[in-house]
């Protein structure tokens, strides 16, 4: 977020384009394989045909800093094909490289001469000019000056019964023409959300309100419709930000031609598959799940005090239903080194499905440790370790690749950090062979990050929570080679044989019975009084797993095995 409490004229006036560095990955991406229509450049939404463009021209931006990287900037896309028509303008931080998109459009079936609306939908076309532009914002708002250089926010005015999909932005006062974008009919638009904030400012005259946001669908995940335009949403005194103005496209097309087909997805993994690193002093390493199912691990069910042995495939698990309780995965009490795991074994399970509308894939890559390790809680300069809190049998994180139907490029990779996660743009990875990023998972907990170092999670700023220590060893997982794809369910039947083990939708450990709060409280009453208020706050916020209940589920019982990482 950016804050530019106010606008002074003669630094607006004399704003300089800055010189924004570009982004490339480190390899030349291959050829993928025959399909349908994965990386073509285009992708067919039912009654329109949408490609992204990723060249821009500057327009105007927002600094009131002596660093140039922490403006705002807004751009104009360009290059736009004859017969396709833009949306809106694009919006970044001067901090990142130049590295975004918005989606240009074209009928596909040619509509009748444009009109400004028809009382059958079905009959009107796709697409239709705005019949004028709103002024949202600019900084000389309220002020009886109107002066060129500044910042001119649009909002098109759709004709009855479309919507508009983005802002147009100039830097001067007079109205954009009305052939600079088109709106979309309604019935092929989908709602969409404000989700991360990118400019906060005001006009110096007036003192209005300014925001600018990124956008998103709505409705995400593998079942959402919802295609980003890659505009973004501003708001003024006049407009509610919790009211959007603007929508997103939605995807018509059941075929998903554009989705990879199964020789795409093993191309699209052996090019991309990162290498997972774990820590040099860890202790629970990774296995199959067969190689776990094979040393040791049985199912439990209610009432019964005797273990049954699991078959290698997990073909004697109950499959389907819910988690119950009635049965659950745990270890011989009398061996337990199956928990340390065994890195021969260990593969990454992919499951693949739609993502935004079908215009990205997601990949997502499961990783299975029989164990997760107890905690370590830092205070300060101060470590300690925990003695039972964290740890469980049977782990399963992941991270998932997000790549562009459009071009088969990657786009970004979402690291699962325990309850939570993030996002991170392809230009904040570390690679290695080429366009393979590294994942680092953290020590005993199996959380995934970006790049190593010990992350907090709890509070960073007071050096109070529960350590992720990260760093690169000589145990690691390839994934670019080391996967089994176990689901890809918009291929069809019997494209893909689902494991049996990935029916099984109970517990992979049992529930632990312990109060980790008389642990944590014992803790906190040796501390000194001014950090125990703060540590006691901060532990109540700690995750869910860490509090010692129910045991794990497996990857189909996870939010984000139909719907979207969350963020």
């Amino acid at each position: 977020m950016f804050g530019c409490k106010c606008f002074h004229w003669s630094r607006v006036a004399d704003f300089v384009q800055p010189e924004q560095e570009t982004f490339s990955l480190p390899a030349p991406m291959p050829q993928w394989p025959e399909g349908q229509g994965f990386a073509s450049g285009t992708i067919n939404l039912g009654e329109i045909e949408v490609l992204q463009l990723t060249k821009f021209e500057f327009v105007w931006g927002c600094n009131l800093s002596q660093n140039k990287k922490k403006g705002v900037s807004f751009y104009k896309p360009i290059g736009v094909p004859d017969g396709y028509f833009s949306f809106g303008y694009y919006c970044q931080s001067n901090e990142k490289p130049l590295r975004g998109f918005v989606l240009v459009a074209r009928e596909v079936v040619s509509p009748e001469p444009e009109k400004s609306c028809s009382c059958d939908p079905d009959n009107s076309p796709a697409l239709l000019r705005p019949l004028d532009y709103t002024l949202i914002w600019s900084p000389d708002v309220g002020s009886e000056e109107n002066l060129d250089g500044g910042g001119y926010f649009w909002l098109p005015q759709p004709p009855e019964g479309y919507k508009a999909l983005g802002f147009v932005v100039t830097n001067r006062p007079k109205k954009p023409d009305l052939e600079e974008v088109r709106c979309v009919r309604a019935n092929l638009t989908d709602q969409c959300e404000a989700f991360s904030l990118i400019l906060n400012a005001s006009s110096k005259s007036s003192q209005l309100p300014f925001e600018v946001w990124k956008t998103r669908p709505q409705h995400r995940g593998m079942l959402g419709n919802g295609v980003s335009v890659g505009t973004f949403f501003c708001s003024s005194f006049w407009i509610s930000s919790k009211e959007l103005h603007v929508a997103c496209l939605k995807n018509l097309n059941p075929l998903s031609t554009a989705m990879p087909n199964l020789d795409q997805i093993h191309a699209l993994i052996r090019h991309y598959g990162p290498t997972v690193f774990f820590h040099p002093d860890e202790v629970y390493l990774p296995s199959s799940v067969s190689w776990f199912f094979k040393n040791g691990a049985l199912l439990y069910r209610n009432g019964e005090s005797i273990g049954e042995t699991i078959d290698a495939g997990g073909s004697n698990l109950p499959g389907g239903g819910t988690n119950d309780g009635e049965c659950w995965i745990d270890l011989p009490g009398n061996d337990r080194r199956v928990k340390y795991g065994n890195l021969e074994s260990a593969k990454l399970y992919v499951h693949v499905k739609p993502a935004i509308g079908g215009a990205f894939t997601d990949i997502v890559m499961w990783v299975f440790c029989p164990f997760n390790g107890p905690a370590t809680l830092k205070v300060g300069v101060v470590n300690v370790p925990l003695s039972k809190i964290g740890q469980h049998v049977g782990d399963w994180e992941h991270f998932t690749l997000r790549v562009s139907n459009f071009s088969g490029e990657l786009s970004g990779v979402y690291f699962s950090q325990h309850s939570g996660g993030e996002w991170v743009d392809i230009f904040d990875l570390e690679f290695i062979e080429g366009n393979k990023a590294v994942v680092y998972s953290s020590k005993s907990g199996h959380a995934s990050f970006p790049h190593p170092g010990s992350y907090i999670q709890g509070s960073s700023k007071l050096g109070i929570g529960v350590r992720n220590d990260a760093a690169r060893s000589c145990y690691y997982v390839d994934s670019s080679i080391q996967y089994e794809i176990v689901a890809a369910e918009y291929l069809g039947d019997r494209v893909v044989n689902e494991p049996c083990w990935l029916q099984y939708m109970r517990e992979w450990g049992p529930t632990i019975v312990y109060d980790s709060r008389t642990e944590l409280d014992k803790i906190i009453s040796f501390l000194p009084l001014m950090l125990r208020y703060s540590v006691d706050s901060i532990c109540d916020k700690f995750p869910v797993e860490l509090s010692g209940e129910e045991g794990p589920t497996g990857p189909k019982e996870k939010n984000n095995w139909v719907g979207d990482e969350r963020d």
